[in-house]
């Protein structure tokens, strides 16, 4: 079961209805809703200028200053993630939130277009979900004895997405990295103690699977899917754990980045040809080119062993499990090797990023093969 199940979806800031009193910061009491069935029967006069000056306040950008606003009253303020923590305080003074998935659909709206600015903005959230974990607005003191127990362990699944990008980045460095050097991390796959590994793996992802099927996707949009969870982990949530530490430390200050959410038509039709946009020498482009050359190093290497190694079933016994991971991730990183290698046009990969992502590959490896 989702956040539905746990005691009600939390609020991300688009696609949402609120009612007032809980916005405003009223708590949900029994007496509620015979006041709003009173309300609803009342008819209330006001003159025309009364409400033109009204409307007026509301719609200036001065109307919140010196009062609640923002603190016990409306969103809350201070964050990067301010929907996240008014959605927790909503819930904490004992509103009920409801998913609703109707066969209309009830909203419309606009994601980024190109690679970078979806990572952008991945990383904007991973940051700001990683502040409220560590800020008093945690689910799991603000919400104590406020939501269930597995509503607060919910919302940590989301402030933690910063946090999980370091098992990621050693899943993928790691195995591919020891697989240079001939040091074997996980069980042989003749032993029955490979057994919980290929376990956790093929049931984590079947059931991944199996839900984006149920949901209405296709095994293609599924297998994008995974991809591009990849590429967040490794890129927007790690630069943003960075981010977050420096600022803890001093050392940064952070601003807020708004998402473009328009795009020129050169990248639009490339958008609808189902190509990834990659023309930008951005730091998180090094770094997805730099891990994908080490994959796909390893995977040469990994293929010298199995082919002019005497003993094929022993190499295939001892690194089985790191062969088949190695593979995956090249499999997965399949859209930047065409980058690197096979685009000519503005959305291939920058000359610059191609340089410094393949000497820090051969680097690597070289040194690992070296030692």
């Amino acid at each position: 079961p989702g956040l539905d199940a746990n005691g009600g979806p939390c609020y991300i800031g688009t696609g949402c209805f609120h009612r007032r009193d809980a916005l405003c910061g009223k708590k949900y009491d029994k007496t509620c809703k015979f006041g709003w069935k009173r309300l609803n029967r009342r008819e209330v006069e006001e003159n025309a200028t009364v409400l033109e000056e009204t409307c007026k306040v509301l719609a200036s950008c001065s109307f919140e200053q010196n009062t609640q606003w923002g603190n016990e009253m409306g969103l809350k303020y201070g964050c990067p993630a301010e929907d996240i923590i008014t959605g927790l305080s909503i819930q904490c003074r004992g509103w009920k939130s409801i998913y609703l998935n109707p066969e209309r659909e009830s909203f419309l709206g606009i994601a980024p277009t190109s690679l970078l600015t979806m990572l952008v903005q991945h990383k904007r959230w991973a940051e700001g979900h990683f502040q409220i974990f560590l800020s008093r607005y945690c689910s799991l003191l603000y919400g104590h004895n406020r939501i269930p127990l597995k509503l607060q362990l919910a919302y940590c699944a989301g402030n933690l997405w910063a946090a999980n990008s370091l098992p990621t980045l050693y899943y993928v460095v790691v195995p591919c990295f020891c697989l240079l050097k001939d040091i074997p991390l996980f069980p042989k796959v003749s032993s029955p103690w490979v057994l919980p590994f290929a376990y956790v793996a093929i049931a984590h992802r079947a059931y991944s699977l199996g839900e984006f099927l149920w949901c209405g996707g296709t095994f293609q949009a599924w297998c994008n899917d995974q991809r591009m969870w990849l590429f967040k982990r490794t890129t927007s949530y790690f630069f943003a754990l960075c981010d977050t530490i420096l600022k803890l430390l001093g050392y940064s200050n952070p601003t807020f980045v708004i998402t473009a959410k328009v795009a020129d038509e050169d990248v639009l039709r490339r958008y609808e040809q189902e190509l990834m946009e990659f023309g930008d020498s951005s730091p998180m482009f090094v770094v997805l080119a730099s891990l994908a050359m080490l994959n796909l190093f390893s995977s040469f290497g990994a293929i010298k062993k199995l082919v002019f190694n005497a003993d094929h079933s022993e190499v295939s016994d001892r690194f089985g499990l790191q062969i088949l991971l190695c593979f995956l991730l090249v499999a997965l990183n399949w859209p930047v090797y065409n980058a690197v290698f096979v685009r000519k046009d503005n959305g291939g990969m920058p000359a610059p990023v191609t340089y410094k992502s393949i000497t820090f590959a051969l680097l690597v490896s070289t040194v690992a093969m070296s030692t």
